[in-house]
């Protein structure tokens, strides 16, 4: 009997172990980025890290530039659950709320550090539960750079960029940035800014240093001004009833090897921020200028404005935590 019994129990405990744990989890992990891209290295050592931890529960699908989905079809796909889990740029949020415009503000970051600091404050965090009425959840940011503008008139003071023709992304607050300098903002996709610059399309564009360096803008523009007055980065992002569904264990450590992936991610960003500017030192093809710091509270000063013409739509409480976070 006792044989019979503990015959029972061992099938089915096979049983439990083998409806519960049989199957794995399998998570789409997409992302624009290449598989050499900080991003892609990010996604990459997530990818490890969970198969070291959990080799037969959690398998981790990576597919980079853009091989599942494209620009925000990656968040729709996400909302739907065809894709689990995602990092698109921070400027694709705003279709969801207007609270990530808070990224897109001029000289509102003193730099990375500042970025970072609003990142940990209560209104930073809050940005990872703005879209949660769509079915997502944030569960990390990661940085591309910040922002430096070019043109091939030097750029010192925000007089200088008077009656110049800027390439934008679509952004209302990069409009509205560039007519404060009294520029003229054209939006264009980034793929096309160095051809147009070489045509004498537009005059000067606003970029991070990976991103003149890979377009070869450095070579078509005479002047870049080390401005750092605008960010770029991305959200880790999943879908809410998937990510619920989740044991709350398996979840726990799934958190644990995703800030240790990010964390490696935003040194590789840093580093080749870092790299990317030296490489353009090198080429000797545009003159690199740094502002002053009476300089850059000039900028400032004609970016103030800016920030108050969005209070309403972004929300006072952010752009002040991010004004302290400097």
């Amino acid at each position: 009997m006792r044989t019979i019994i503990a015959t029972l129990l061992a099938t089915f405990l096979a049983f439990f172990v083998s409806t519960t744990y049989g199957t794995p989890i399998v998570i789409k992990f997409a992302h624009l980025g290449y598989d050499d891209s900080p991003k892609g290295k990010m996604a990459h050592r997530f990818e490890e890290l969970v198969e070291r931890k959990f080799p037969d529960k959690v398998k981790i699908e990576v597919y980079p530039d853009s091989q599942l989905a494209y620009g925000n079809q990656i968040v729709d796909k996400i909302i739907t659950g065809e894709i689990e889990m995602g990092a698109p740029p921070l400027s694709k949020f705003k279709k969801y709320s207007a609270k990530y415009g808070i990224f897109d503000m001029p000289f509102l970051f003193d730099g990375i550090g500042a970025v970072d600091k609003f990142k940990k404050t209560k209104e930073g965090k809050s940005l990872l539960k703005a879209m949660e009425h769509r079915g997502i959840i944030g569960l990390g940011y990661m940085h591309y750079g910040m922002k430096q503008f070019s043109a091939n008139r030097p750029l010192f003071s925000p007089s200088d960029a008077k009656g110049l023709k800027f390439r934008i992304m679509d952004s209302a607050i990069l409009v509205a940035q560039f007519k404060a300098l009294n520029a003229i903002p054209v939006k264009k996709s980034l793929k096309y800014v160095h051809d147009a610059l070489e045509r004498g399309e537009i005059d000067g564009q606003e970029s991070t240093w990976s991103n003149m360096y890979s377009r070869k803008i450095h070579e078509v523009q005479k002047y870049i001004t080390e401005s750092n007055h605008g960010y770029v980065g991305y959200m880790i992002i999943t879908n809410m009833k998937f990510w619920n569904s989740i044991d709350p264990t398996i979840r726990k450590e799934l958190r644990k090897a995703l800030n240790k992936a990010i964390a490696f991610g935003n040194q590789e960003a840093v580093m080749n921020e870092v790299l990317d500017r030296n490489k353009i030192v090198k080429a000797h093809r545009a003159k690199i200028m740094t502002l002053e710091a009476s300089d850059k509270e000039e900028w400032i000063k004609y970016m103030e404005p800016v920030w108050h013409e969005f209070d309403d739509l972004i929300g006072k409480d952010l752009i002040d935590a991010a004004h302290k976070s400097n």
